[in-house]
């Protein structure tokens, strides 16, 4: 269920979905792949788009799909990539024969990802598999709302949940996998990942991040 999915720095996460390359966040990227058919950003902070690394994994005809508040900000990577497309909280969208929604992600009681600001957490479809990607956020009402069989979530805090905030949301949505990103970097510490694992109820935790 998760072999087509690879997490490394941050939030960067590659998933493989019916032989189409997605790339969400690239941050940090070690080996130039130019393999992207589709970048996904989450929001415009500088370790979720970066365009130095954006431009290691874009090759010929890649679409770039950025928050509607991000067009702006997005025309950086404009010579990089074929197409531009912005993209709303709460909604579904299908894109070269990849199918997505939205899913508001923003702070509670933190000032770093206001929900004014109308930045995304994604969940694609890979068949009947839910994967839900849920960018900067913390465990909001929409969060505990997510139907999905495998959920990526950050667990480093400061910026975002901590491991045991993200244990508590995932025990509610209750997928089959979950998968701890955004800690052991610039946030968290490798330690953070086997804590959330240890907290989880009846769902299977897997350390994927490259720390």
């Amino acid at each position: 269920m998760t072999e087509n999915i690879e997490v490394f720095k941050q939030n960067h996460i590659r998933i493989v979905i019916g032989g189409k390359v997605l790339h969400v966040d690239p941050f940090q990227v070690e080996n130039a792949s130019h393999d992207a058919d589709v970048i996904l950003i989450t929001h415009d902070h500088y370790d979720h788009f970066s365009v130095k690394d954006i431009e290691k994994v874009a090759k010929t005809g890649t679409v770039m799909v950025v928050p509607e508040n991000m067009a702006g900000k997005a025309e950086a990577a404009r010579s990089l990539v074929d197409q531009i497309i912005t993209v709303r909280p709460g909604e579904a969208y299908a894109l070269n024969g990849i199918e997505f929604e939205t899913v508001p992600a923003y702070n509670i009681g933190k000032p770093f990802h206001p929900k004014s600001a109308g930045w995304v957490g994604y969940i694609f479809k890979d068949g009947d598999t839910r994967i839900y990607v849920a960018g900067d956020t913390d465990a909001t009402e929409e969060a505990a709302n997510v139907k999905c069989d495998v959920a990526l979530v950050p667990v480093g805090g400061t910026y975002t949940m901590n491991a045991k905030q993200a244990a508590e949301l995932v025990n509610t949505i209750k997928p089959k996998v979950a998968i701890p990103v955004h800690y052991g970097g610039i946030v968290g510490s490798a330690k953070d990942g086997e804590k959330f694992a240890s907290m989880l109820e009846n769902v299977k935790c897997e350390i994927k991040i490259q720390n």
